[in-house]
């Protein structure tokens, strides 16, 4: 896996345990089912763009933080 999206993943798993946020209530405020986040987060899938913007947006996030 490129360096780059193991980066924007555990970004992901950081902002998601920052906030105290669990991976159901992602799944349900991101319309992202829960699978495919514990999917993402254990680096098993690459998540597309538009599913990066569902989960940036219902973490009250820009796209652009899961690059940072």
């Amino acid at each position: 896996m490129d360096k780059e999206v193991e980066k924007v993943i555990n970004n992901i798993r950081k902002f998601r345990t920052e906030k105290k946020i669990s991976i159901l209530t992602l799944s349900v405020e991101s319309g992202v089912s829960r699978s495919h986040l514990f999917y993402i987060e254990s680096k098993k899938t690459i998540p597309s763009l538009e599913t990066l913007a569902k989960i940036a947006h219902a973490m009250d996030l820009k796209l652009r933080d899961f690059f940072e």
